[in-house]
C-alpha cells in the first residue's frame, strides 16, 4: 500500500479522499485544535499531530515519521498561500521563508516523497499578476521536481457543487521517465442538490434572524434579489443597492435542480447567500458536508462556527478521491503493475 502524509490537514476532505484511493496516512499536521479532534474522532488510527506547522518542519521528519529520504510515496495537502515578498532573484526556497507554504517546500526537500499533489483556490493563479504562483512552481522545480498544473472544478467529479480548485501534481525528476500522472476526466453526470439533500441526518444548523427569515420566504428557490419588490429587496440591501455589479449572491436561494455554489465558512453571509431551496433557513453542517461529498458517518468536532468553517474550508472527498487515484495509477506504473 502507498504512503501519505499529509499538512494543512483540516477536517480530513483531502485525507480521505487520499485514503479511499489506496493510501496508508502516515501522519497529518494540522493547527486547528477542534480539526484535530475531527480527524482523531474519525479515524482514531491516524497520527494526528496538532502543531504548529512551523515548529513539525524543524524537526527531523524521518525520524518522526519513520522514513528514509525518498521512501514516502506522496506528500498531499493545500497550503494558505498568503502573499509573499520575493527576497533576491534566486527566487529560492530562502525566499518564502515565514509563509505557511515555505514549510509545504521544506518537507519537499526533506522527504523528497516519489509524488506530491498540492491544492488550492483558483485564485492563486493570478494573484499578483501571476507571480506568487510561479514562484511556488519555481521553488518545487528546484526541491526536485516535474510539475504538472490543471483547475478542476468538483461538479464534474462527482460533488453536487460547483467548486474550482487549483491542483499541481509533482513528480520527482528521477521518476519522471516511467511515472506519469494523467489528470481525472470529468464525470458524464454531474449531481445537482436533489441527489444530495435526500434524508440528510439531523446536525447543528444555525437559522436567519426572523427578519431575514420573512424576505427569503419570498424569494423562489434559484433566485436572488431581483425576483421580490424591489421596495422590500432595497430596505434589506441598504448601501449594497447602489453597488454595480449583478450583485447575484445577495438573498440567493438555491434550487434543488442546480448545484451547490461553493460551500462557505459561515451558514450566512450577506453577499454570497446560499439559502436551503425548500425552506427559509441556511444549510446545516451537515448539508454543506453532503455538498462537499463527506460521508455521513464522518463527524465534525467544536463549536456550529467551528463545524461549518471546516467543512467549508475542506476539499471535496470526491474530488481528492479522483485525483488520487490517478496518483495511484501513476505509481503503479513506476512498480511495473501498468494499473493492472
Amino acid at each position: 500500500m502507498f504512503t501519505t502524509i499529509e499538512l494543512f490537514a483540516g477536517a480530513g476532505g483531502l485525507a480521505l479522499g487520499v485514503e479511499q484511493a489506496g493510501f496508508r496516512t502516515l501522519g497529518l499536521v494540522e493547527f486547528d485544535k477542534d480539526a484535530c479532534d475531527t480527524l482523531r474522532k474519525n479515524r482514531p488510527n491516524w497520527n494526528v499531530i496538532c502543531d504548529d506547522i512551523a515548529n513539525v518542519s524543524a524537526k527531523d521528519l524521518e525520524e518522526l515519521f519513520h522514513l528514509k529520504k525518498g521512501e514516502l510515496d506522496l506528500l498531499s495537502g493545500g497550503a494558505p498561500c498568503q502573499a509573499f515578498s520575493y527576497a533576491g532573484k534566486r527566487l529560492g526556497l530562502e525566499d518564502a521563508r515565514g509563509t505557511l507554504f515555505y514549510h509545504y517546500a521544506v518537507f519537499l526537500e526533506k522527504l523528497q516523497p516519489k509524488m506530491f499533489l498540492f491544492e488550492n483556490v483558483r485564485g492563486l493563479l493570478t494573484h499578483d499578476g501571476g507571480k506568487t504562483y510561479k514562484t511556488i512552481l519555481d521553488i518545487f522545480e528546484k526541491t526536485g521536481y516535474v510539475i504538472q498544473k490543471s483547475v478542476l472544478n468538483a461538479w464534474d467529479y462527482g460533488v453536487a457543487q460547483k467548486r474550482e480548485r487549483l491542483i499541481t501534481i509533482g513528480i520527482r525528476k528521477d521518476l519522471s521517465d516511467q511515472v506519469h500522472y494523467s489528470f481525472p476526466e470529468p464525470h458524464k453526470y454531474r449531481p445537482v442538490l436533489r441527489d444530495v439533500l435526500k434524508d440528510v441526518p439531523d446536525s447543528i444548523g444555525i437559522p436567519y434572524g426572523e427578519n431575514k427569515r420573512k424576505i427569503f420566504e419570498l424569494v423562489p428557490p434559484g433566485g436572488y434579489w431581483r425576483d421580490i419588490d424591489p421596495e422590500i429587496a432595497k430596505a434589506y440591501m441598504k448601501s449594497c443597492w447602489d453597488m454595480e455589479g449583478g450583485r447575484t449572491g445577495i438573498l440567493r436561494r438555491m434550487s434543488m435542480d442546480e448545484p451547490s455554489l461553493t460551500v462557505l465558512t459561515s451558514p450566512s453571509q450577506k453577499q454570497t447567500e446560499r439559502c436551503h431551496p425548500l425552506e427559509a433557513r441556511p444549510f446545516t453542517v451537515r448539508e454543506n458536508a453532503r455538498c462537499q461529498s463527506f460521508p455521513d458517518e464522518w463527524e465534525f468536532c467544536g463549536s456550529a462556527m467551528s463545524q461549518y468553517k471546516q467543512v467549508g474550508n475542506a476539499v471535496p472527498v470526491n474530488l481528492s478521491y479522483e485525483v488520487a487515484k490517478k496518483i495511484v495509477e501513476a505509481l503503479e506504473g513506476d512498480r511495473g503493475w501498468n494499473g493492472k
